[in-house]
C-alpha cells in the first residue's frame, strides 16, 4: 500500500511540474543602450531598408535570446543609459522586413499601425521594467519610440518560433 501511495504522489508531482513548465514564460533580457546624450543621432537607421550600416548607431536594443518559442514571453528590460530616457515596445508588423509606419513630423513610429503588442514605457536612466505578453509565431521588432531614437537605430528584430 505504501508503494502505491508513493507512486501516486510521485506521479502527481511530475504532472504538476509538467503543467507548470508548459505555462512558464520564456524570459528575454533586453538592454537599452546609448553612447551618451552628447552624441549626434543619425536619422537614417530606421528598421526596414536593406544594408543599413548599424555601426553608425548611437543607440540600440539588445535582446537575449533573440528567438523564443510561441507563448508567454517575459521581457526584462534595463535602461543602461547614464542620462537618457528609453522605452521598449514590442511591434508585430503586418509585413516584416518592410519599413514600419513612421510619423515624420513626430520622429516616431505610428504604434497603432505598426502592431503594438505592449511596452515598458519611459524608463529613467538605470531603471528596469518587465512586460509579459502572449506571442504567436512570427517576426517582431522591439523599438524605442522616444522621438528620434528609432531612426537613430534603436530597434532589433525578435523571432518567435512555433
Amino acid at each position: 500500500m505504501k508503494k502505491v501511495v508513493r507512486n501516486a504522489v510521485l506521479s502527481f508531482a511530475i504532472m504538476i511540474m509538467t503543467v507548470g513548465a508548459a505555462h512558464a514564460a520564456s524570459v528575454v533580457q533586453v538592454l537599452l543602450w546609448d553612447k551618451g546624450a552628447n552624441m549626434a543621432m543619425p536619422t537614417d537607421l530606421a528598421y526596414g531598408p536593406p544594408n543599413l550600416d548599424m555601426s553608425k548607431a548611437t543607440m540600440g536594443i539588445k535582446a537575449t535570446p533573440a528567438t523564443v518559442k510561441a507563448g508567454k514571453v517575459s521581457f526584462r528590460v534595463k535602461n543602461s543609459s547614464k542620462d537618457t530616457v528609453h522605452e521598449m515596445i514590442v511591434m508585430n508588423p503586418a509585413d516584416p522586413g518592410k519599413p514600419l509606419p513612421y510619423v515624420t513630423v513626430e520622429n516616431r513610429v505610428d504604434e497603432d499601425r505598426a502592431g503594438d503588442k505592449g511596452e515598458v514605457s519611459e524608463l529613467d536612466p538605470g531603471a528596469s521594467g518587465v512586460l509579459t505578453v502572449d506571442l504567436k509565431a512570427g517576426r517582431y521588432v522591439l523599438v524605442c519610440n522616444i522621438p528620434g531614437h528609432f531612426a537613430a537605430g534603436m530597434w532589433t528584430e525578435f523571432i518567435v518560433k512555433p
